[in-house]
């Protein structure tokens, strides 16, 4: 049964025909009030994962439900068919349990807060954003665990609730809640934030209707929804081809011994409409990388990435989704059945920008990125300090961006282009660390007429006892490269001990004990290349080795002879070009993955020092 929307005022909107500059009036009011959001959050909330680097995603929808701005898509129709109670002016909900919201949210650790908006007794908007909590309880610090079998292990479930009822905290719930978790303070200040950020975009929308009247401003925001499908029907018809074209790509391994885990998309055209199809997709994996992708996530993911491949003036929004069927088969390491492990599921959402690179640019292979939005690494360090107080961080790191047609691949960026690091000085200020190194890593983006961004090379000196965790991958396969380009180089992490002992850590691990003194290496991936790396530009290659991100040696791969101050031998240039085409057997491929997955387990251990993990049972 539907949620009931309680309206003090019954009378419908009417649909009328608003002027273009209105529209572009409350179009870019809109866009402001989403970036408000944004700096409510960051100025209030106290967790360095949100503070810091802005592990936040918020939208503003319609009455309907549909987002007109944001970044995730919209969950709150889906919440509204979902949701059994009374939606009333004054309520504010919490959730962060996937199962119950469809994977509105795919892991507890993100808490999402929705606030209807009302005017005069209207229902006009929706407010929402989700942020990543540091710790909402379960077995390790961070609530990250990678061997989790179930849910359950994972942290505190958050039912689809009213966190407050007619403007009133529920201050009980809240304090249940907040009793759970490893860090209180920043979860309360936290979710404080989201709710402040959630309120001002429900005053700015009340500000915009009665400026221009709630009836032309709810036709503008369903014109900019018509806007956002007319221009997304034209890109799926130039994009998306009437044959079935497919692609696959694997995370490395899944924490327990088990890898690679396929995923595989098939995707054509009927009409306007786009289907991507993830048959062929493992089934579900017994520890936590499981992903629940939401299907309208899905077109999210697909529209943000063909808009800003195409045409990034266009405001993205929910407006498109008509246009879009995802298929995902129920019980598979996509869709998992309950109460399947879900908490590491970022190595899976990040594979997936992967996955639609290679599909989608199949058949415009000039247009498509090599792969390298391959992961959201994590790195988790808790203990007590030296005054028997309890520490504990959580912070992302950074991997290569691959190469584009457009240029090289970023070095050392987030999966998410609206993330920023958290600066050194806050973390040792607030942390027993120090950082040593903070350093790109020399060749380690695939070579390429475009290279691939090189990974990151993070030193963290542990200043207490304590215990660390580490989520990566591409610590087995190699991030792709395309149109000759080569693949980047892989993940890496060592644990140095102060008693000279060397650790080359999993890639997926917890529970490491670690002493005060210890240095942990933490080694990124590099993207993948784009290009015939013979046609790099030789002075794009000059700066390069000028700036260390080229090593003279890994200029070699480019066909390029030079010294340490980047001055290039031409005639040896040449000569090293020449030759190294004239070995080549056959055409450059379209995807160079470095070899096949059998090739690339066999030089695992020589390449990483970790054994290859056991192939998937129900692939024996």
């Amino acid at each position: 049964m539907p949620a009931t929307i309680v309206h003090k005022n019954e009378k419908p909107f009417q649909r009328i025909d608003v002027e273009t500059v209105t529209l572009d009036i409350i179009e870019n009011a809109m866009a402001n009030a989403r970036n408000e959001m944004d700096a409510v959050l960051f100025r209030t909330a106290m967790s360095p994962g949100i503070r810091e680097q802005g592990d936040a995603f918020p939208m503003i929808a319609n009455h309907e439900g549909k987002m007109v701005v944001g970044q995730f898509g919209s969950f709150i129709t889906g919440f509204i068919q979902s949701y059994a109670g009374t939606i009333e002016e004054g309520d504010i909900f919490l959730t962060n349990d996937p199962y119950m919201c469809d994977g509105a949210v795919s892991h507890l650790p993100d808490w999402l807060v929705m606030v209807p908006i009302f005017k005069g007794g209207r229902l006009i908007n929706w407010a929402a954003m989700f942020g990543h909590m540091s710790d909402v309880g379960g077995k390790v610090p961070g609530s990250l665990p990678t061997d989790a079998k179930t849910i359950f292990e994972e942290g505190i479930r958050i039912p689809p609730l009213k966190i407050y009822k007619n403007g009133e905290l529920n201050s009980d719930v809240l304090d249940l809640i907040l009793h759970n978790v490893r860090v209180p303070r920043w979860n309360k200040a936290d979710f404080n934030a989201i709710v402040a950020a959630c309120r001002t975009a429900g005053k700015r929308c009340v500000e915009l209707a009665e400026r221009f009247g709630d009836d032309t401003y709810i036709s503008a925001l369903q014109m900019m929804l018509e806007r956002n499908y007319v221009a997304m029907r034209e890109i799926i018809r130039m994009v998306v081809p009437e044959s079935k074209q497919s692609f696959e790509d694997y995370i490395c391994d899944d924490g327990a011994g088990l890898g690679p885990y396929t995923i595989r998309c098939t995707m054509w055209r009927e009409g306007d409409k786009a289907i991507f199809d993830f048959a062929g997709t493992d089934p579900q994996a017994p520890s936590s990388v499981n992903f629940y992708l939401n299907e309208e996530m899905f077109k999210m993911f697909f529209g943000a990435f063909t808009i800003n491949l195409f045409d990034p003036s266009i405001l993205f929004n929910d407006g498109f989704y008509d246009l879009v069927d995802v298929r995902i088969p129920q019980g598979s390491i996509l869709k998992p059945n309950f109460p399947a492990a879900l908490s590491c599921r970022t190595h899976l959402l990040g594979r997936i920008f992967d996955v639609m690179g290679g599909l989608l640019g199949q058949g415009t292979p000039d247009a498509m990125s090599a792969a390298g939005f391959s992961d959201s690494p994590h790195f988790m360090y808790s203990g007590y300090d030296e005054n028997d107080e309890w520490f504990q961080l959580f912070q992302i790191g950074f991997g290569g961006i691959p190469g584009r047609p457009v240029g090289d691949g970023v070095d050392g960026h987030s999966l998410w282009p609206g993330f920023t690091n958290v600066p050194n000085e806050f973390i040792e200020a607030y942390f027993p660390l120090r950082i040593e190194t903070y350093e790109s890593i020399p060749d380690s983006g695939g070579a390429g007429k475009h290279r691939g961004g090189n990974g990151i090379r993070v030193g963290y000196r542990l200043l207490a006892k304590g215990e660390i965790s580490i989520h990566d991958d591409r610590w087995l396969t190699y991030p792709w490269g395309v149109n000759g380009g080569d693949p980047g180089q892989r993940s890496r992490k060592i644990l140095k001990k102060t008693n000279g002992e060397e650790i080359i850590l999993p890639s997926k691990c917890d529970n490491i004990k670690v002493e005060k003194g210890d240095l942990v290496i933490f080694d990124t991936w590099g993207g993948g290349g784009w290009g015939d790396p013979l046609e790099r530009d030789l002075g794009a290659m000059s700066a390069d080795i000028k700036r260390g991100l080229i090593s003279v040696d890994g200029a070699r791969r480019f066909g390029v002879v030079a010294d340490a101050n980047g001055v290039i031998d031409e005639a040896a240039t040449e000569q090293l070009r020449a030759s190294m085409k004239d070995s080549r057997t056959e055409a450059l491929p379209l995807f160079n993955r470095g070899g096949t997955i059998a090739e690339i387990k066999a030089r695992a251990l020589a390449e990483t020092g970790l054994e290859a993990p056991a192939t998937p049972v129900w692939e024996r």
